[in-house]
């Protein structure tokens, strides 16, 4: 049974959209959110001048995703570590991506060359195993050699830094059809349920076979469904859709990512190419309709 976390936001510029500060109970770490036009309030932050390991997020004009960079900061001589790279990241015109920064730090001032490494190193492959942003690190950061005392160490570092990470508004650590823990050992399968649509679209002799979860954001498409060509849709789909089917990246019919939605009916329209109702057309195995197993799951409740 998952446990509940006391997490600490400072608004360091008493709002929401200026600098925080964040710690959590029995940890270390310190993480800061510093918006790209603030980084000069930071230059009397004594623990910005240390070692860390930072991100800088922003979106890509072009085509609209979200993109990070990943990098680390050691302690310099002239005592400017983490703000040092940051401000140097400002001035970079090649760089000019970017509007926030996430830093994580510690209060202690205790992480050396080896732990910054290893960290980087973490990071940079969880997100790219959860696919959620473009990673601009043109190199694989060297993980360095450490001990197995000190990876089970820094390992819970990296876990607590995946849950501020995600509180200060970035999920870049987790996957679209990533498992939320159940809320207690009698719930339901805490495994998102799979669901499957098939269908046949005669005016083109094609048959669509897409499988999909429904998880705590909405409602994912998976990567390897089949999904009707461009000649198959109709007027019928929406706006939004055509776009999306346009940025996804799809061969040969064949969904080569995992694509999120806001309801199972958008998520079936994209599928088939036409207007349709996902409450009825996504099904279980057991070929129970996703309106069946919710009328189900409220009677047991009950």
């Amino acid at each position: 049974m998952p446990r509940g976390k006391n997490i600490n936001l400072f608004l360091m510029d008493g709002d929401a959209t200026g600098r925080i500060k964040c710690t959590l109970a029995n940890w270390i770490g310190v993480a800061y959110k510093i918006p790209r036009t603030e980084i000069d309030k930071c230059k009397n932050r004594e623990d910005l001048k240390w070692s860390g390991v930072y991100f800088l997020f922003g979106v890509s004009d072009d085509t609209g995703e979200n993109i990070t960079y990943i990098g680390q900061a050691g302690t310099r001589k002239n005592g400017e570590g983490i703000l040092y790279r940051l401000m140097e990241h400002k001035r970079n015109p090649e760089k000019d991506y970017w509007t926030e920064a996430v830093v994580f730090t510690t209060s202690n001032n205790s992480f050396g060359p080896t732990e910054i490494s290893y960290l980087e190193n973490r990071f940079c492959n969880l997100a790219i195993a959860a696919n959620r942003y473009k990673i601009k690190n043109s190199n694989d950061p060297c993980p360095g050699h450490i001990t197995e005392e000190k990876e089970s160490e820094l390992e819970e570092f990296v876990d607590y830094a995946k849950l501020v990470m995600g509180t200060l508004g970035h999920k870049i650590f987790v996957p679209l059809t990533a498992t939320a823990p159940a809320a207690d050992d009698s719930s339901a399968d805490s495994e998102e349920l799979e669901l499957f649509l098939t269908r046949n679209i005669k005016k083109i002799g094609f048959t669509v076979e897409a499988a999909a979860k429904q998880t705590t954001e909405g409602f994912v498409v998976l990567k390897g469904s089949k999904i009707a060509p461009s000649s198959g849709t109709d007027d019928t789909i929406s706006p939004g859709n055509l776009k999306k089917r346009k940025e996804c990246r799809i061969e040969a019919d064949i969904l080569q990512e995992d694509v999120l939605f806001n309801s199972p009916s958008s998520a079936a329209e994209f599928v088939t190419g036409k207007s349709a109702n996902g409450w009825v057309c996504w099904k279980n195995k057991e070929g129970k309709t996703l309106d069946e197993l919710a009328k189900l799951a409220s009677d047991d409740k009950q």
